[in-house]
């Protein structure tokens, strides 16, 4: 039985032809000239005047929050339901983040909740754009402007999103992007920090690279990491950028077929087609099971797992997150909806290599498992 896998990338452009060139010339390191390409053209394509290409996605964040000045006590508000590197790059800094809860018709965080979080010690917004739709950003931008906060926008999964027709990562003070195999444009692992700020950009070099000193090597007035990114990285995701408008109608294409075949599968709630602010860009193919349903995801997953289809689990719940409990943070806090979302939902095989195929198999496949477990 052929295993269907939640993803895998599209590497049949140009590729092979750039990872040579970086071959022939030896130009392999971070001081590669495919770096400075894949930078420029790629804050080009969200419009931004600066990239910055950095490791992974992680370490994006962690620039990000470096280079825009979070400090110790500093509070940052962001949602429950995300990744752990957004709290990470928060609390390796000695910041405390500030949850609000999701929304569950979006997936994003509740945007209504934001303000009444807001203290003397908030620094900054962080937006996190999830799954396929973006968060509601102009009412992030007015409480950031009302209140003199910075904005962290993690457009991580929205390569070739808009929100009201200007490109995700665009938006307040910096973005950042991850590159990992399952987003639209992979380059293996690697992120860029992307700022129209000057000195933000010259900030964020400075802290991808050591903190080398500008007038002396291998001296350093502060500490920080390498996040470099390299050539060989920067070849793949050059020639992936060049597709990333026929992969983004792709990734539509694959998302209204499975609505389509989807729609009328009891105990299924399918992600939103599009909102006043956007279109499903369909990063992955989402699902939540409905209130009607008493198992949870894993045991979904598991029945596709046993028919040869892979899937993933959502997010798990920062305030749930043993770590940050052991550590005292989030004490007693409850956010339903993140909650509800972390344990019903997940994602099926929306790779964009995915064929037409497999695509039936996994709903043929997944029509019958949802029969078997509504009660």
């Amino acid at each position: 039985m052929d295993f269907i896998p939640v993803n895998e990338p599209l590497l049949n452009g140009n590729e092979k032809k750039y990872l040579c060139e970086c071959i022939d010339t030896g130009w392999i390191s971070a001081e590669g000239p495919f770096v400075k390409k894949f930078e420029q053209r790629m804050s080009e394509t969200v419009d931004r005047k600066y990239g910055i290409a950095v490791s992974n996605g992680t370490a994006a964040l962690e620039v990000a929050a470096m280079a825009i000045g979070i400090e110790a006590g500093d509070e940052i508000i962001m949602p429950s339901f995300t990744i752990i590197s957004c709290a990470m790059a928060v609390t390796k800094l000695g910041a405390v983040p500030v949850l609000v809860d999701s929304d569950l018709h979006t997936w994003n965080m509740n945007v209504n909740e934001i303000e009444a979080k807001i203290t003397n010690k908030t620094k900054a917004i962080m937006i996190v754009h999830l799954y396929g739709l973006p968060v509601e950003i102009d009412a992030v931008l007015e409480l950031a402007q009302k209140y003199n906060l910075k904005v962290i926008e993690d457009a991580a999964e929205m390569h070739g999103q808009t929100y009201k027709g200007r490109p995700c990562g665009s938006f307040g003070d910096i973005s950042t992007f991850s590159f990992y195999p399952n987003k639209h444009i992979t380059t293996g692992e690697g992120g860029m920090v992307v700022t129209d700020d000057e000195k933000l950009a010259e900030r964020c070099r400075m802290l991808r690279n050591l903190c080398f000193r500008k007038d002396v090597r291998y001296v350093h007035d502060e500490i920080s990491d390498n996040y470099r990114f390299t050539n060989l990285q920067a070849a793949v995701g050059l020639a992936q950028l060049e597709r990333l408008d026929e992969f983004i109608e792709r990734k539509r294409e694959m998302g209204r077929y499975y609505t389509e075949k989807l729609r009328d599968v009891k105990g299924l709630i399918l992600p939103v087609e599009k909102t006043d602010y956007a279109d499903n860009i369909y990063w992955v193919y989402g699902l939540v099971l409905d209130e009607s349903i008493q198992c949870d995801n894993q045991t979904v997953q598991k029945l596709l797992a046993e028919k040869g289809i892979g899937s993933r689990t959502f997010f798990w719940c920062m305030h749930e997150q043993p770590v940050y409990k052991n550590a005292g943070l989030f004490s007693k806090e409850i956010y339903v909806n993140a909650e509800y979302l972390a344990r019903k939902g997940f994602y099926i095989p929306s790779g964009l290599a995915l064929t037409k195929e497999q695509m039936d198999k996994v709903i043929v496949t997944l029509r019958d498992i949802m029969e078997k477990v509504i009660v």
